[in-house]
């Protein structure tokens, strides 16, 4: 792929205008000024903010975060720095950064009325990534990162360069005279990606990302079948149950698509972020295969195989009593509360067996009733002041509860963008936004 902009950035839609993350560094760097170029000439009514994320985690960073602002205003670019706030923790300390730097540019795009933020990761990224997956034996992560990833089913993650190599772009960055920051820890062989950055050869970067985008389509075209399995042979018989069609095991049913149809309807059930492990679900769809009666559970889930169907419900234990704050959070895995006024005093926990004993007979209609009440006991409820709250006094201090697909709901790479549209379905969530493209590639996947 060539570094003309117009052929990096045509097809995404500006419509809502842009964020660009922007470390300092050569790749957000370029992206920014590529970026800038492109509008300047094609789409100059588009609106554009620069973001830099301060994780506080160097003494320098504070100062780096001045240094883009002032590249920005040289070149009538809008420009923020968001700053990561609070204790940081002492394990874990990557995956929470990368967290919080994602929210920041969420919340950042959210006040600027985007809902596109565009990341600066290079095929050398890709191959960095593809090597440290496969050393953990990472299957479905071979694909490598996707062009773009939903965050938060709200914010499109968009990685314009993924076909770009880090020195054409630094080569460009020079040519224009632009400085931009090395960050040290970069070359610090105590990070796993500097010293996978260090060993991989030119020719190994380019196999690796080669192998990334096969990888990708694959992923990609599995999900696809998968997801026309979630719409054949998966039904929400009553709160918080899902049956699976024994059809669904039957020799005529693509054994691969099955497997993932049936990994993510258990974590859907169970509320992880994660899909089970292959080979034990695998192992679980063999005897699913073989027939008869069984009880099993997986990612939280309970599967209950009966004459009529699959049955997969949340298990009963673990289930979470969480106060209420500003913004809502996901409860569960499996449904999102939002909260747009106060929630003070606010909780939402399970509903319980005995409110779940009350209400069953209208939940149970064409279920066993035992299986009906035990999925809608964990199903939530609000409490205003310790007492259960009526819908009304909900929609008044605008918090309101639906449905998350909890293996997607803070990360949804592309390549499952199908899959994750029909567990939706299925759940009875919001759709998801339309895809980041002019053209909507995708978007009714």
């Amino acid at each position: 792929m060539g570094l003309d902009p117009h052929l990096l950035f045509r097809d995404i839609d500006t419509g809502r205008g842009l964020v660009v993350a922007v470390s300092g560094g050569g790749d957000s760097l370029a992206l920014l000024l590529l970026l800038h170029d492109h509008l300047s000439r094609h789409d100059p009514a588009a609106r554009l903010l620069a973001v830099t994320v301060d994780h506080g985690l160097r003494p320098e960073s504070a100062a780096e975060a001045r240094q883009v602002a002032s590249l920005c205003a040289a070149h009538g670019i809008a420009h923020e720095t968001a700053v990561w706030r609070g204790t940081k923790p002492r394990t874990g300390l990557g995956a929470a950064a990368r967290e919080a730097r994602y929210g920041l540019l969420a919340d950042a795009a959210a006040r600027f009325g985007a809902d596109i933020v565009l990341a600066g990761h290079t095929r050398d990224d890709q191959a960095e990534t593809l090597a440290m997956r496969a050393a953990r034996g990472e299957g479905a992560g071979l694909a490598g990162m996707a062009a773009a990833t939903l965050f938060d089913s709200r914010i499109w993650i968009v990685r314009p360069l993924l076909g770009l190599r880090r020195h054409a772009l630094r080569d460009r960055l020079a040519a224009r005279g632009v400085p931009w920051i090395d960050d040290p820890t970069n070359e610090d062989p105590a990070f796993e990606r500097a010293r996978v950055r260090r060993a991989l050869s030119e020719e190994e970067v380019e196999a690796l990302a080669q192998r990334a985008q096969s990888e990708g389509t694959a992923r990609q075209a599995l999900a696809g079948a998968a997801a026309l399995l979630v719409d054949r042979f998966a039904a929400r018989p009553a709160p918080g149950l899902l049956r699976l069609d024994h059809a669904l095991f039957g020799d005529a049913v693509d054994r691969k698509a099955a497997i993932l149809a049936l990994r993510a309807l258990l974590a859907s059930a169970g509320g992880t972020p994660h899909l089970p492990d292959a080979a034990r679900v695998g192992a679980l769809h063999a005897r699913l295969v073989a027939g008869g009666r069984l009880g099993a559970t997986f990612s939280r889930a309970v599967v209950d195989a009966r004459r009529d169907g699959v049955y997969l419900r949340r298990e009963a234990r673990d289930l979470p009593t969480v106060a209420l704050a500003g913004g809502g959070l996901i409860w569960d895995g499996r449904h999102r509360v939002a909260v747009r006024a106060g929630a003070e005093g606010w909780t939402v926990a399970p509903l319980g067996r005995e409110r779940a004993d009350e209400m069953c007979p209208a939940a149970a209609a064409g279920v066993p009733r035992s299986l009906a009440r035990a999925a809608l006991a964990a199903e939530p409820l609000l409490f205003a002041d310790e007492r259960p709250a009526t819908d009304a006094e909900a929609a008044a201090h605008g918090i309101s509860v639906v449905p998350a697909v909890a293996p997607f709901a803070r990360f949804l790479p592309g390549f499952d963008l199908a899959l994750a549209a029909a567990l939706g379905r299925l759940l009875g969530a919001p759709a998801l936004p339309a895809a980041p493209w002019k053209h909507h590639i995708d978007a009714e996947a």
